[in-house]
């Protein structure tokens, strides 16, 4: 694990390792399956990245996020860590060169699709390389209880022992329960795994629920929007339509808003993404399409204005909020008609050609199930948090009061909002006096932090996130490093992001 450890620090500028990420490192590193079930913002993707880093050979990242691939390749690059990317949006000459240079052993890892392993000029390569590690990010896609079911996941297991010498394989998720859980180690054919949960209590999220007609619902999120207007957040609607008209509400009340969902096309969806990444927007109005993986650490709120059809789809949405540790909230707005639109979705269910009508029953028959336990959630008198964690399997003894809920806390999601949020059981305010402790100045200076940061990742036409997080932003403002030694002990600098960042943001503190 030494050299783990060492990459750790060189490449992502973190001391320690977080809840779970050593005990799967270090399986994965002495040849065994894995399984990680950790919520969104627990550093899964460090899981395969750092073996990555360490092991001889080609690291393969099955993953369903083609849209991604480009920024998740660029944010290792600003990692010093070899990726590379094989999908669509690559020309058959483009292609040919990834796959020449990674049998070349120009990457440590390389993103695909879980339809590229079923490409017989792919297969060919895969049995050529060295590929020690098969990393399955999103893993609940391959189970017909996960929220994503994907058939393409299914052919993952036969791809993988049809290699040579069979690799390791990981799988991930943020959102599985038991019933997921098994089908992923089953249908992976995962040998003899090491099983890793991490709490999926995120203290710093704060879960409200209010009851409103969709006319309400639209001018809560405007109230909400005029009030925290200078914070990044993401609006979930149901349909397109509904995606387009809150869109338009917003942009004609003075919003930096955008739209995002799969009717439109891919271009049109990728610019909406990098305006929202690259904080050209601050609010993203998306259906469920805007979804796994999208990596903005400073995610202040995401509002679902309609109810999810699976506590796993809207557990997968809340959780893009607070990735930096930060307060943010997730506040689901619903009415009864939502329930109906909910249950006309499940009667439209499809199944694949040639399944018999028992396949089509079952298949119902699980999404109305997966359907009573988000209404369950919707329209709980008990703890949200509670409620939501003993779903996952999770012990959830709150006393009747987590501090972070609006059933615990009424108050909480209320405007105008002139009262101190709460988040987890402590004030915002008593979240950030360490950081008011660094002076009267310090606001300001995280200002010219994050200006300076916007000009370098516009210059390296990257996000923002990849040059430094929010949190580590803050961090530079209370200890006003001085030096490059004193940079390093900073949480989130890296030996990569020091070499490329690390005297600009030295004559910024020093100024």
């Amino acid at each position: 694990m030494e050299e783990a450890q060492q990459a750790l620090a060189e490449h992502f500028g973190y001391q320690s390792f977080r809840p779970g990420q050593e005990e799967l490192i270090e399986a994965i590193l002495a040849g065994r399956d894995a399984v990680g079930i950790m919520p969104t913002g627990a550093g899964k993707s460090l899981c395969y990245q750092i073996p990555a880093a360490v092991l001889s050979g080609l690291t393969i990242v099955v993953s369903p996020l083609i849209s991604l691939m480009g920024d998740q390749v660029r944010s290792l690059k600003e990692a010093g860590i070899r990726g590379s990317y094989l999908n669509s949006s690559l020309t058959p000459g483009q292609q040919r060169v990834v796959l020449a240079r990674a049998l070349a052993g120009w990457y440590d890892l390389m993103y695909v699709a879980p339809e590229r392993l079923q490409d017989p000029a792919f297969v060919a390569f895969a049995h050529e390389a060295q590929i020690p590690l098969l990393a399955v990010d999103e893993a609940h896609c391959i189970s017909e209880w996960g929220q994503d079911f994907r058939p393409a996941y299914l052919g993952i297991r036969e791809f993988a022992e049809a290699l040579p010498k069979r690799p390791v394989v990981a799988a991930f998720t943020a959102t599985a329960t038991r019933t997921v859980e098994r089908d992923i180690k089953s249908r992976l054919g995962l040998k003899d795994p090491v099983s890793v949960h991490t709490d999926f209590d995120r203290p710093n999220l704060s879960f409200i629920v209010k009851k409103l007609a969709p006319k309400e619902r639209l001018r809560y999120i405007e109230r909400y929007l005029a009030a925290h207007r200078d914070t990044s957040g993401i609006v979930y609607c149901r349909t397109r339509k509904r995606t387009e008209e809150v869109a338009a509400a917003f942009l004609e009340d003075g919003f930096r808003a955008a739209t995002y969902h799969a009717g439109m096309e891919a271009d049109e969806r990728t610019r909406a993404q990098e305006a929202f990444v690259q904080d050209n927007v601050s609010v993203i109005v998306a259906t469920n399409a805007f979804g796994m993986g999208i990596d903005k650490s400073d995610v202040r709120f995401v509002i679902n204005d309609g109810l999810p059809l699976t506590l796993e789809e809207y557990y997968q949405e809340a959780g893009r909020a607070g990735r930096d540790g930060e307060p943010a909230e997730c506040i689901l707005l619903w009415s009864d008609g939502d329930i109906r639109l909910a249950h006309f979705l499940i009667d439209r269910t499809e199944v694949p050609e040639g399944s018999g009508p028992d396949v089509l029953k079952e298949r119902i028959r699980c999404r109305e199930q997966l359907l009573g336990s988000m209404i369950g959630y919707a329209e709980s008198t008990v703890c949200l948090r509670a409620r939501m964690l003993r779903y996952f399997g999770e012990k959830a003894d709150m006393a009747g009061n987590c501090g972070g809920c609006s059933v615990c806390v009424p108050a909480l999601g209320e405007l105008p909002a002139a009262r101190p949020r709460v988040f987890g059981g402590a004030t915002e305010a008593a979240s950030v006096s360490s950081f008011d402790e660094a002076g009267d100045d310090a606001e300001e200076m995280f200002q010219r932090l994050r200006a300076l940061r916007k000009r370098l990742a516009d210059e390296r036409h990257i996000a923002p996130y990849m040059v430094f997080s929010d949190a580590t932003l803050r961090a530079m403002v209370r200890r006003r490093p001085q030096t490059e030694d004193e940079m390093l002990e900073i949480s989130g600098v890296g030996q990569a992001k020091l070499s490329r960042y690390g005297a600009y943001f030295l004559k910024e503190l020093q100024s």
